[in-house]
């Protein structure tokens, strides 16, 4: 029999790993640092460190600076002394007035040399005499004051009656100069030692007033500041280093009198001017085809300065702004802070913004044509609705107005405008075209009348006309209404406005954007008496909006800077007044926005009886001559029958333009609506004709005829 062992302990040894479990490390060792750099090369880093540092850049240009402003203002004392005591001053001007060819001048200069080296002879031919007269005088001056002191003397020795006091008066004045000598000994010690640094703090102080060191020495608010002073050395370096030859040689060899080139620097508004009459040989478009870098010359940007060309020969009018004064807004309308304010289209100026010197610009309106344009978005509505309104308080203007964008611009003109047409499609185009020949209808009428008769004005007001310029559209016979040619029937309607309106004060106003030979033809601008640009592309569109006489004078709308400039306008008129010899200015305009717009609005309905609006032109359209009648009435309780007949010839001129009393009696006659005189006038009646429409429309009503 067979027996099992059975273990009764647990065997504690562990199993043996298979040959493959086992991981063999390799123990890497740390890389060997680097050795140190030398001595000579830490010392070096830290050296330069310490020099390149901010602090001690800043230490060495304040060093280099104040140095500097003591031995620079040295040379302006003694250059200002060696100009007093000698006729180099004098030279200097006669060598800068030949070379701007100005022999006039230099002779001027020339007399005023002589009779300065003949004054400074005259002083010095009394220096051989004055030794002898000095001392002369001293004599005679010191025997005096003893005479002086000695009759003191006696009188004080009769008051006291003792005669020791004769001399009194002497002895004090003896004690008195012994104590000044005392003073003069005690202080002259103090006064020798400290008095070259007071003369050294006098340089210095001349040296820093006049920023006497080169510009990467001075202080950083200095350095790096724009918009500095202007002044007469700073013109004339900007003039010099314009990269003009002929300009930088002359004003060298004027020395640094090149400063008699310039006229006055005047403060003109929010800036300064100054006149530069320029030497002979440098035209006057060489400067001005140059702004920007005369501009970065005096540290301001482009659109901060202006060059216009005055009347005077040879001569530039440079106007130089304050740093970023123009990009300041100015103050709001007058039309929005005077609720009382009323207009006059005969003698009246609408107040339109500001020029550049600050002082308010404004237009008149009288019998002239107006075109306003610019690129899109820079404010040309509103510069054109600003008029409008100012016109609108005055009570016997008319409107006809056709807005080719039609976004509600000119919306707040319902109520005013005889007839307001807005959208841009060709429809409105066809109507804005219609309304236009219906002014002309009208201005043929006027001119028709007998002599001396006077009309009120009529402003026919399209803005964006453009869209009318390039309407495709044509009518049953083939005539385009867009376009420039002899067939074109809004171009030709404008043209003949332009040719004869302003005489019956039947005025085409205009706004364009984008200007060219396309969508603004050159008889059009031309026709304008009044032209405006803002902002543009080109030199080429800045001469179609103001035409070639502006721009060469110095008119540059192409210059103004899209967006920040918005508002701001080149105006070519005679209705403006613009500054002696030059043919534009510029003006900063009022910013009117819808919400004031509708409030002055307002004020110009209440001043007038009551004005229908037309949303589509009426020509030869149905007519109801009772129903029109009672439109153009409005709602004023009465309206004189002479403004009836001149609201009825505005509203459809091809029905009314021929009316006379007679015709607006009958009808009215016919109506049981007659006109009756009141003070002294005859008017119709508003609820005449209310009561005699209701009777008309109402069926079965008795006539009374």
């Amino acid at each position: 029999m067979s027996e099992n062992v059975v273990p009764l302990h647990k065997d504690t040894a562990l199993p043996a790993a298979p040959a493959e479990a086992v991981t063999t490390l390799t123990i890497v060792p740390d890389p060997t640092p680097p050795a140190p750099a030398p001595l000579w090369v830490r010392s070096g880093r830290a050296v330069k460190t310490a020099a390149t540092h901010e602090r001690t850049r800043a230490g060495a240009r304040a060093a280099i600076r104040h140095s500097l402003y003591t031995l620079n203002g040295g040379r302006i004392v003694a250059r200002r002394a060696w100009d007093g005591r000698t006729g180099s001053r004098y030279e200097r001007m006669i060598r800068a007035a030949e070379a701007a060819g100005n022999l006039e001048a230099a002779q001027e200069w020339e007399e005023r040399l002589q009779r300065f080296r003949a004054a400074r002879h005259h002083r010095r031919m009394d220096l051989l005499h004055s030794p002898v007269e000095a001392a002369r005088g001293a004599a005679v001056g010191a025997g005096m004051s003893a005479g002086v002191l000695v009759a003191l003397g006696v009188v004080m020795a009769l008051n006291t009656g003792r005669a020791g006091d004769v001399v009194t008066p002497l002895s004090a004045t003896v004690e008195f100069i012994a104590l000044l000598i005392t003073i003069v000994t005690v202080v002259w010690g103090p006064l020798v030692t400290i008095g070259p640094f007071l003369a050294l703090l006098a340089l210095w102080s001349v040296g820093r007033k006049q920023h006497a060191a080169p510009t990467w020495a001075l202080p950083a608010r200095v350095r790096d500041s724009e918009g500095e002073p202007i002044t007469p050395s700073i013109v004339v370096k900007a003039l010099r280093d314009l990269g003009v030859p002929a300009l930088g040689r002359a004003i060298k060899e004027m020395g640094d009198a090149g400063a008699s080139m310039l006229g006055p620097i005047t403060l003109a508004g929010c800036g300064v001017e100054v006149d530069v009459t320029l030497p002979s040989g440098v035209s006057t478009n060489e400067v001005q085809s140059k702004r920007r870098k005369l501009a970065e010359n005096l540290t301001r940007h482009e659109h901060e300065v202006f060059i216009t060309i005055p009347q005077a020969a040879r001569t530039v009018r440079l106007w130089i702004a304050d740093s970023g004064a123009l990009d300041e807004p100015i103050g709001p309308s007058p039309l929005v802070t005077d609720d009382t304010m009323t207009a006059d289209y005969t003698k009246g100026k609408a107040p339109w913004g500001q020029d550049l010197r600050g002082d308010a610009a404004t237009l008149s309106l009288y019998q002239r044509h107006l075109l306003i344009t610019g690129l899109s978005n820079q404010g040309k509505t509103v510069a054109l609705r600003s008029l409008a309104l100012w016109l609108a308080l005055d009570r016997t203007v008319q409107f006809l107005m056709g807005d080719l964008k039609g976004v509600g611009d000119w919306a707040m003109f319902d109520g005013l405008a005889t007839t307001l047409i807005q959208g841009p499609t060709d429809e409105h185009v066809i109507q804005v075209t219609e309304m236009v020949e219906g002014a002309v209808d009208e201005m043929n009428r006027r001119i028709q009348a007998p002599p001396g008769t006077t009309f009120p004005p009529l402003i026919v007001l399209v803005d964006e006309a453009q869209v009318a310029f390039m309407c495709p559209a044509r009518d049953e016979e083939k005539r385009p209404y867009g376009g420039s040619k002899a067939n074109s029937r809004y171009f030709m309607a404008v043209r003949k406005i332009h040719n004869q309106g302003r005489a019956v004060n039947v005025l085409m106003w205009q706004g364009t954007q984008d200007p060219t030979n396309e969508n603004l033809p050159k008889l059009v601008r031309e026709g304008a008496h009044t032209r405006a640009s803002l902002a543009l592309g080109t030199e080429s569109q800045a001469r179609m909006a103001l035409g070639d006489k502006a721009v060469d004078g110095g008119a540059a709308p192409n210059l103004l800077r899209p967006g920040l400039d918005r508002g701001t306008l080149v105006v070519a008129s005679d209705g403006i007044t613009v500054p002696a010899g030059q043919s534009s200015i510029t003006v900063r305009t009022h910013y009117i926005d819808d919400t004031a717009a509708e409030a002055i609005t307002d004020r110009a309905r209440a001043l007038r009886d009551g004005v229908t609006t037309l949303h589509a032109a009426g020509r030869g359209a149905e007519h109801d001559p009772l129903a029109d009648i009672a439109a153009v009435v409005g709602d004023a309780p009465r309206v004189r029958t002479k403004d009836v007949l001149a609201r009825l010839a505005t509203r459809n001129p091809d029905a009314y333009g021929s009316w006379s009393f007679i015709d607006l009696k009958r009808v009215l006659d016919d109506a049981d609506a007659a006109p009756y005189k009141s003070d002294g006038v005859m008017v119709v009646s508003r609820d005449r004709l209310t009561r005699a429409l209701t009777n008309r429309d109402t069926p079965g009503s008795a006539s009374t005829d």
